[in-house]
């Protein structure tokens, strides 16, 4: 996995956007203002929200995924080198699940997900 392929897989979601917000070349991405994924400078993974913080304990466990540095509890950091199916797994649930938590109006307004 690069970081083309995890920006690739984050463009290919409905109304997903990207941006820079801290600067020095932070790919975040977000849908309806809020982030679902998130790759550092140093480009080593890819940080995605998990439902809980035990689905995120649980990912460690399993996996080995640390907690994403900087970030609430519930989210894991995945290592690039993890497989492109799972990858995209995480990141999807990821997006579907800050997607569920926007406002009912804001989601009115974005591209339609079939979920």
């Amino acid at each position: 996995m690069t970081r083309e392929t995890v920006n690739a897989i984050c463009a290919s979601l409905p109304s997903a956007d990207v941006s820079d917000p801290w600067g020095g070349g932070h790919d975040a991405w977000k849908i309806g203002g809020k982030m679902f994924a998130s790759i550092g400078t140093q480009g080593t993974g890819v940080a995605v929200k998990c439902a809980s913080i035990d689905d995120a304990l649980h990912l460690e466990d399993m996996f080995g995924w640390p907690k994403a540095p900087y970030f609430h509890r519930s989210w894991v950091h995945i290592p690039l080198d993890t497989a492109e199916d799972e990858l995209r797994h995480r990141i999807e649930t990821s997006y579907v699940l800050v997607r569920k938590s926007l406002t009912k109006k804001l989601q009115t307004t974005l591209q339609d997900y079939p979920d």
